[in-house]
């Protein structure tokens, strides 16, 4: 989901493989359907990690880019760059959302209606656990980690360890939710670790292809216990976080995978699916409920056709439209 200088094609198809359960846990927003909880279970694996996953490469590729190393008289076009590439789109669409929401809701179904719009614009950046565009949250909080780096390894003096001492101390201290303060704690762990992946350089990719099969014995054995414990979100998401950033690195770049072009467009395409997937998701959700209901053994036919709505379509929406203006269509690279 950033731009780098140069393509790193199994960071892509890391990315493609990440967008690609983060829309799987997108396809049931608040309520479920009744009658199918092997959804719910896949969903509370998928949610154990994808989102470290996320960060973890995050962190590597502003390694790889070389955001991470800014020199200090850099760092204000870096935090405009940033700002431009994570926080304009969510401040554009965040808004779009709520209303898009409030004027849909007495015609379609709706999930997370806001109250009002005053209501739901509070929320985006107050009350970010009750937004009704909460799903932009990774984009804010990927901001604010991507320039607290580089100003925080310039005042360590270019070393990486106080960052990591940091984030491990965040993730332990009780943050509030304002403001994405939470999130920010949580997820500032993963974020530092892609930094010290991608600091290691061809090291860390050594050391995962040679480990590549006990790594995914090891998140396989994770996955099979979150499934069956049915433990907090707190116990299991540093755990498996960690495990899945060796585990599916290395999967992407199995021989197999090494010719999946499917899955490295889907990560070219990941800023896009990211922004819009929610929005492709609720108008074909909006649809096919108007034909049937999605409970039982219909969401069996339910939940491939609402990844793909969340998958494609906005492909389709940038290729077919936003193509057309500039502005847009690169906020969406």
């Amino acid at each position: 989901m950033i731009r780098t200088a140069r393509r790193h094609p199994d960071l892509d198809r890391a990315r493609g493989l990440a967008i690609a359960l983060v829309v799987f846990g997108h396809i049931v927003a608040r309520q479920p359907p009744t009658d199918a909880h092997w959804y719910e279970i896949i969903r509370r694996v998928i949610y154990s990690f994808h989102m470290p996953f996320f960060f973890y490469l995050s962190g590597r590729v502003a390694v790889l880019s070389g955001q991470f190393a800014t020199p200090r008289a850099g760092l204000p076009a870096l935090i405009k760059s940033r700002a431009h590439r994570l926080l304009v789109p969510a401040l554009l669409l965040g808004p779009t959302i709520i209303l898009a929401k409030r004027l849909a809701a007495p015609f379609i179904a709706v999930d997370n209606v806001p109250v009002s719009i005053q209501a739901g614009l509070i929320n985006l950046v107050w009350h970010p656990n009750h937004s009704p565009a909460y799903d932009l949250w990774f984009l804010i909080v990927l901001f604010a980690l991507s320039i607290a780096a580089p100003i925080l390894r310039v005042l360590a003096g270019n070393r990486l360890w106080p960052l990591l001492l940091l984030a491990s101390a965040l993730y332990l201290i009780p943050l509030p939710s304002h403001l994405y303060a939470a999130l920010i704690g949580r997820y500032a762990i993963f974020y530092a670790v892609g930094l010290a992946t991608g600091a290691a350089g061809p090291a860390w990719l050594a050391w995962i292809d040679r480990h590549g099969l006990a790594c995914l014995a090891a998140f396989s054995i994770g996955c099979l216990l979150v499934a069956r414990l049915n433990l907090p979100f707190a116990a299991t998401l540093l755990p498996m976080g960690l495990l899945s950033m060796p585990a599916l690195n290395a999967l992407v770049r199995f021989p197999r995978l090494k010719a999946a072009s499917w899955l490295e467009n889907l990560g070219r395409s990941s800023m896009a699916i990211y922004l819009l997937n929610t929005i492709c998701i609720g108008l074909a959700k909006a649809g096919l409920l108007a034909l049937a209901s999605w409970n039982g053994w219909h969401f069996l036919a339910f939940a491939p056709l609402l990844l793909a709505a969340g998958l494609l379509g906005p492909i389709l929406i940038k290729r077919q439209a936003l193509c057309a203006i500039p502005a847009l269509d690169r906020l969406t690279d």
